[in-house]
């Protein structure tokens, strides 16, 4: 692993301080206000988490430890009870917010549905009851892969509900990454759909569910759980299959919250890795409660009067923090949306912030130029004075995006909250709060309150500033997960060993190259591993390449990323033939529809080159540094002496 550099880092000087009348109305209103936090957090974490903790949540037991930290392994709050739903949801039953909108959601056709949290806790109840009819129970993982439709946020708050950890499967992956991710978790239930809309087709979900199952592909799995969507016609299998609208119909809305230890898990989801594997990232409930919470308080300056519309898909883990826990549990409204600008409607995001008057909208970079290509014409179409705060997630954002963003669509008006963090933290780590921090386009500026954030080399020694290093954080924070699902080692040798400890002192390493200017604030570089980051969801080139190396045409592939405006990365792969195929345009098309089958349409190659042979060190290891350069056009860099066979390359370049 290279030290990164900061040839091409941004050097970004523009600087935009927050609306003067946002930050007079905002929960921290000035720099000196979050400095002032900041280094109470720094100087006591624990008194810090423990005192939001208890304002800030409603606990059955109070704890008696707030941090048990057994480097690389924490344990927050032990031995507090509380139910994450509960905080959700009874609690506001209890105020003006009984009747207030918990949930709105907008399907891609035009329908759309309003639940308030009176209205959203009995139908949570009755799913609950309904997990415990099919044989659930307290630790029972669950797997729902679902479109983005109501039933999806209540699924999971009803598996949290009755203590039973769900995994969530974005709608978008293949029949076997389904199956790969039920068997992983050794899901008791799947929770699915006929099928979501979404571009103007009708995509099938339940399908992919019975091949994943198929041949007792996933043997744990005893009932499935369909909820009615397209009107598909699809199997249902006697005995196994079970339609949520007939269960729900007769199911009580009497369903009390499991009293969960805080440390008790709360999900597995699944993220990918440089191993074909995905990890198994596990959450635990009062830490992550606590930290979504405030995150979601903070960072949005959220308002019991906002609408509130994170764009995500509850697949990934933006959708789990700030689509549903994150706002939930503040008592927010949050809107879920089914569908994504396509050719009939391209400017259909604006269409919703107007119909609903959002005040907050959050994005990723990826969709953000998006409409950028679509053109001006569509936001300015519509009236989108509503919009207070607009934000970004899932990859670093350009400053000409970030500029766009902050006078087409905010009018100048709305500071961009531009957030980095991971499936790892469970939250924000490094943002903006609106009302406080001063923004420059392209840098995540300063981390929350309470998360000690550093810049290091591969020794972990400080490095300075404006110089390139490896983001690492120094201490414990509440969402942080806890381990790999089944897999402590993975765990350790993944985000604890690639920086040694000091003096005792473990740190957290991110994986991501980063550079902190002279303000203190963090430019997030990229990756430092195998992963790509394609619109902002992150894929293991080991999985890619798995997939490619699966069909019987390939001998070998090595997946890199390339840089794509639209993206951010593509996938760039690189293939050698069984001596029996030959190289052409068919094959391509056809390895990429490979691709889809195996992980899904997110993972499809951009391009596919053929190649007699890959660039490989003596111990026959691929030089994937060398690939990525040919894909981004650049010139071959760095040490070349420990190839094998320096005429790859030449033949390479020749033919890309």
């Amino acid at each position: 692993m290279s030290q990164p550099t900061i040839e091409s880092i941004l050097q970004e000087q523009r600087l935009f301080s927050p609306p003067t009348d946002l930050a007079a109305q905002a929960e921290i209103k000035s720099l000196a206000e979050y400095e002032q936090l900041y280094a109470q957090a720094e100087a006591d974490p624990q008194a810090f988490w423990a005192e939001l903790a208890e304002k800030e949540l409603e606990w059955f037991e109070k704890w008696d430890t707030v941090l048990d930290w057994q480097p690389p392994f924490a344990k927050w709050f032990v031995g507090g009870k509380l139910n994450i739903t509960y905080n959700c949801l009874d609690r506001h039953l209890k105020t003006w917010r009984r009747n207030k909108a918990a949930l709105i959601w907008e399907g891609e056709p035009g329908d759309s549905r309003t639940l308030t949290y009176a209205q959203l806790h009995r139908e949570v109840c009755q799913a609950a009851n309904v997990l415990k009819q099919l044989g659930v129970s307290k630790g029972d993982r669950v797997g729902i892969y679902m479109p983005m439709v109501p039933e999806a946020a209540i699924a999971m708050l009803a598996c949290a509900r009755i203590g039973a950890p769900h995994t969530v499967v974005f709608g978008g992956f293949s029949a076997e990454a389904v199956k790969d991710r039920l068997n992983d978790a050794e899901a008791k239930l799947v929770i699915t759909a006929d099928g979501g809309f979404r571009k103007d087709k009708a995509v099938p979900l339940k399908a992919a569910v019975d091949q994943a199952l198929a041949n007792n592909g996933a043997p744990s799995v005893q009932n499935v759980l369909v909820v009615q969507r397209t009107q598909a016609d699809i199997t249902m299998e006697n005995g196994r299959d079970h339609w949520w609208h007939e269960l729900i119909a007769t199911a009580s809305a009497d369903c009390p919250p499991e009293p969960m230890d805080s440390e008790d898990m709360l999900f597995i989801l699944y993220t990918s890795g440089t191993t074909g594997r995905p990890k198994g990232v596990v959450h635990t409930t009062g830490g992550y409660n606590l930290y979504t919470h405030m995150t979601c308080k903070w960072a949005f300056d959220l308002k019991d009067t906002d609408v509130y519309w994170c764009t995500a898909d509850v697949g990934w883990i933006t959708g789990h923090s700030y689509i549903v826990y994150g706002p939930l549990s503040n008592g927010a409204t949050s809107l879920m949306y089914e569908g994504a600008p396509r050719t009939s409607n391209p400017g259909c995001f604006w269409d919703v912030v107007e119909k609903y008057g959002v005040n907050i909208f959050y994005t990723a970079p990826t969709a953000i130029r998006a409409f950028i290509k679509l053109g001006n014409q569509h936001p300015q179409a519509r009236d989108l004075s509503s919009l207070r705060v607009l934000g970004t997630v899932g990859e670093p954002i350009n400053p000409e995006a970030w500029i766009w963003y902050q006078q087409v669509i905010g009018g100048g008006q709305c500071p961009i909250i531009d957030t980095w963090w991971q499936t790892e933290t469970g939250g924000f780590m490094i943002t903006p709060l609106p009302g406080a921090t001063p923004t420059k386009p392209g840098s995540a500026t300063r981390p929350f309150p309470g998360i000690l954030a550093d810049v290091v080399d591969l020794d972990g020694n400080p490095v300075a500033d404006n110089d390139g290093g490896y983001l690492v954080i120094r201490h414990p924070w509440p969402s942080m997960m806890r381990t790999v699902y089944g897999d402590d080692d993975r765990f350790r040798r993944t985000y604890w060993e690639h920086i040694p400890p000091k003096d005792g002192n473990y740190v957290y390493f991110a994986g991501d190259g980063v550079r902190r200017d002279e303000d203190g604030y963090f430019w997030i570089m990229g990756r430092v591993d195998d992963v790509i980051n394609v619109s902002g969801h992150r894929l293991g080139t080991m999985e890619i390449e798995s997939a490619l190396v699966s069909h019987p045409a390939v001998a070998e592939a090595a997946v890199v990323g390339r840089p794509d405006d639209l993206k951010g990365e593509d996938v760039c792969a690189f293939v050698t033939l069984e001596h029996t195929h030959s190289p052409n345009d068919d094959l391509k098309t056809e390895l990429k529809q490979h691709v889809v089958n195996e992980i899904g349409a997110i993972a499809r190659p951009g391009e596919i080159r053929f190649a007699d042979a890959l660039p490989k060190t003596r111990s026959g290891k691929i030089i994937r540094r060398f690939l990525r350069n040919l894909a981004s056009g650049e010139d071959i860099a760095g040490d070349a002496s420990t190839m094998e066979d320096q005429s790859v390359l030449e033949k390479l370049r020749q033919g890309s």
